[in-house]
């Protein structure tokens, strides 16, 4: 019997929970069950000779006396550290911290009982770095019990933008529309430094093009979140970590490059950092000019006739993207912060199509075509105030945020078409349109945060609150060129009203046996809605409450040995603009049309790991969606024309078996695949009618990075993927080869990279929808196949680090275009 019957039968939380307790039973020795050794906790602070703290300084505890190193982990932003679960004996705690003389602390002897360890004072060093030589790196993927993090700086990005990298992550795929697509659903969550971008569809498409991949760290892949974070996100959540500073004084990069593959581009980028005393600034400034295409083909069945239609999409974009912020530290324990970040982009592009179709004999009859210039512009700024407030040195910390966020857009375009009748040249002019749309979006959130560790105790708790308040308007309006000049078109235009409350709180707990690690949460949602279009009359309220618990089981078998079981119930609410419900028409015979009357996607989802070091033996996951949000295409026969509408999909089954990691095939040879198969189930009703699709599927994927002489690095991937079902669409195989060459120069602190994007220009999307009265396939190629060239430069000399989190909402992530 199929795992999907049997989740039909069981609540998958049930089914998960016992497979839970008997993986980790059946796992566990004797010895687990007896009692644990005494087992004390050993806390201190890292300070400059200021008595400032040294945020992310790195504390070691080391065991004498034969100085073995005990733990070790990165100070907090207070400079603060905590090692729990220390077994009895004598140690001593050392502090790191580039740029910065070492500092080692007494001798102390840990019993039963907390030790506190006075102050470490690092005194900063101002000699000179000598030639350093690196006999290793960091792997390209890294797996963890509870995420999947792809360290960005492993590739060769030059001239690669954020959307790009993405697509490199495991599981991550595009869909048509520049969607992002993660485990298959499109219901996943993005975040940057922890925060969400506020954002979905074509706006974070658009904002990811626009962020240079250079200025990307880490990538976190999170399929399970905790319940600490938003449960927005069926499939699950992925995290940029943008590159920060740390070094005191000034210190930053600047970035130059060119592009080029049927068109030209360019791009510049600067990152700033400086740090001194108890302030700490950074800034950054992206911007660039890009000319590409896209070139859509789509043919279309329409009883026994055939219609081929052709669009091509050339638009030309200058976008800026900005960040900047402060961090202070007020006492020894509390520090503030303030960041701003935001950005435009300018788009003038011209489309056109044509329509041509042909009878049952084969016989071509008339045509269609269209003239669409458009020019369009968006803007975005965000504000977050964060404040952290360490109430003692035992780990007890309070946190809050405050976000204000808005986003609006603006797009003029005409639809001039014209029609041809069989056989002839002469064409003469149709309906012709022009249209005008504004949107604004707003969003107002706050959230408290609250840690408490159990003295004496390995457990350690978590709470916190938070609301948000959003509104968004959109305007359509749509004019018509008659004998009297332009006059409204009144069944083209609309006025959309929506606004959204969410109130949520959370509590989870954690706690260890052994070489047992568990953490649990439990997340309430409460959502009010209402959505009006003032041209309809149409009016959508709703209001529920929803809960969401999480869980989590690692445990260490050997180790460099580890298995893991987490479990989650997420949602994902429909994008704002989504549920617009006006009518827009792309050409003469597609168009696009919201829905109001769309409900919130759930997901169940299972996740399994086995671990070897960082090699992920194998992970198997399972995530089942009820109402998935996608686009349904609508037919009608009579007028030719196919409507796009975001749909309620019944339910989406997806079953993931998966493997992969780092491999040294020799000191100068490293490797990275990765290798995944799915079985994906869809069940809808569409026009009345049941539809139900099934697929299997696998992708693989390849990197090689070369270390060559003379600070020379050849890198050569690729990835292929095969026929796949992604939504109701059955989209064909796909694949690329990528190659780089990388040099080091002016002491390595500088970098020339050479890209050779998709070699054999291999990579689109192409695929058939097959149900009801719809018979349809899709070819869309876009510039995937260009060579790019950039300059990388440090300014001063410093040690990168990912920003910290701050605390967010999920209310970003679904502003549409």
């Amino acid at each position: 019997m199929s795992i999907f019957l049997c989740c039909r039968r069981f609540p998958l939380l049930v089914l998960v929970g016992h497979l839970c307790f008997y993986l980790l039973l059946g796992l566990l020795p004797p010895a687990i069950a007896q009692p644990a050794a005494p087992a004390a906790q050993v806390s201190g602070t890292l300070l400059d000779t200021a008595g400032q703290p040294l945020a992310f300084a790195t504390a070691v505890l080391v065991q004498l006396p034969d100085s073995a190193i005990a733990s070790s982990q990165t100070a907090t932003e207070l400079g603060g550290y905590s090692f729990s679960r220390i077994k009895p004996g004598r140690y001593c705690v050392k502090a790191l911290l580039m740029s910065y003389a070492s500092a080692r602390s007494a001798a102390f002897v840990v019993g039963q009982e907390a030790v506190m360890v006075p102050a470490l004072r690092l005194v900063p060093v101002a000699t000179a770095l000598q030639e350093v030589t690196v006999t290793g790196s960091i792997p390209l993927l890294e797996q963890h019990a509870d995420r999947t993090v792809v360290n960005v700086e492993r590739l060769n990005t030059a001239g690669e933008t954020a959307l790009e990298i993405l697509k490199k992550a495991p599981g991550v795929t595009l869909d048509k529309d520049d969607n992002i697509v993660y485990r298959g659903s499109t219901g996943v969550n993005v975040l940057i430094d922890g925060k969400l971008t506020y954002m979905s569809g074509a706006a974070l498409s658009s904002y990811l093009k626009s962020l240079p991949a250079s200025a990307i760290s880490q990538i976190e892949l999170m399929p399970n979140a905790p319940a600490s974070m938003d449960a927005a996100g069926t499939a699950g959540v992925l995290n940029i970590k943008l590159r920060r500073i740390q070094l005191q004084g000034l210190s930053g990069t600047y970035t130059l490059g060119v592009g080029y593959g049927r068109f030209e581009k360019n791009w510049a980028g600067t990152s700033l950092s400086y740090n001194v005393g108890k302030a700490r600034l950074f800034a950054r400034l992206d911007g660039g000019r890009y000319n590409s295409f896209n070139q859509l083909t789509m043919i279309r069945t329409i009883r026994d006739s055939l219609f081929s239609q052709q669009n091509y999409w050339r638009p030309l974009t200058y976008s800026g993207t900005y960040a900047t912020g402060v961090d202070l530290t007020l006492t020894a324990r509390q520090s503030i912060g303030l960041q701003l970040r935001g950005g435009a982009d300018q788009t003038t592009a011209l489309s056109t199509s044509s329509s041509v179709a042909t009878d049952a004999a084969g016989h071509p009859g008339g045509r269609r075509e269209l003239s669409n210039p458009k020019n369009s512009s968006a803007t975005n700024r965000a504000l977050n105030l964060h404040y952290r407030f360490a109430l003692d040195s035992t780990g007890r910390e309070l946190s809050a945020d405050v976000d204000y966020v808005r986003y609006a857009s603006a797009t003029d375009q005409r639809f001039d078409n014209r029609v041809f009748a069989a056989g002839s040249e002469q064409g003469r002019p149709a309906e012709q349109l022009r249209s005008a749309t504004s949107s604004e979006t707003t969003i107002r959130a706050a959230k408290i945060d609250y840690v408490h560790p159990f003295a004496g105790t390995k457990w350690r708790a978590e709470t916190g609150t938070k609301t948000s308040w959003v509104t968004s308007h959109s305007t359509l309006r749509f004019d018509k060129l008659l004998t009297n000049g332009w006059q409204p078109d009144a069944l083209r235009t609309n006025q959309f009203q929506y606004d959204e409350y969410i109130s949520a709180g959370y509590i989870s707990v954690n706690t260890s046996y052994g070489a047992l690690e568990l953490k649990a949460g439990l997340r309430g949602e409460l959502t009010q809605t209402g959505g009006r279009s003032a041209t309809t009359g149409q009016q959508v309220d709703r209001r529920y409450f929803q809960l969401f618990p999480s869980a989590f089981a690692s445990y260490k078998i050997m180790e460099h040995d580890q298995v893991s079981a987490s479990v989650s119930r997420r949602i994902t609410r429909p994008n704002y603009q989504n549920l617009n419900p006006f009518l827009n028409y792309t050409d003469f015979y597609t168009a696009q049309q919201g829905n109001p009357f769309l409900r919130p996607s759930l997901s169940q989802s299972l996740v399994l790991n086995y671990l070897h070091k960082d090699f992920q033996v194998f992970s198997l996951s399972y995530l089942r969606e009820t109402n998935s949000v996608n686009s349904v295409v609508t037919q009608n026969d009579d007028t030719n024309v196919s409507t796009s509408t975001p749909q309620n999909l019944a339910q989406t089954n997806t079953l993931t078996l998966s493997s992969g990691g780092h491999t040294d095939i020799a000191r100068w040879w490293g490797m990275d695949n990765q290798l995944s198969g799915s079985y994906t189930q869809v069940e809808a009703q569409v026009e009345g009618q049941p539809v139900r699709l099934a697929s299997y599927s696998w992708e693989v994927s390849s990197d090689h990075t070369f270390m060559l002489p003379r600070s020379y690095k050849l890198l050569v991937g690729g990835s292929y993927y095969s026929p796949a079902l992604m939504g109701l669409f059955h989209t064909k195989a796909s694949g690329q080869l990528n190659l780089g060459l990388k040099k080091q120069i002016r002491a390595e602190r500088a970098s020339l990279s050479l890209r050779v994007s998709d070699v054999f220009n291999t990579s689109r999307f192409r695929s058939t929808l097959r149900y009801n009265n719809v018979n349809q396939t899709w070819n869309n190629q876009w510039e995937s196949r260009r060579v790019t060239l950039a300059f990388t430069c440090k300014i001063g000399s410093g040690k990168t680090q990912a920003r910290h989190n701050v605390g967010s909402a999920d209310e970003e992530g679904r502003v549409g275009k």
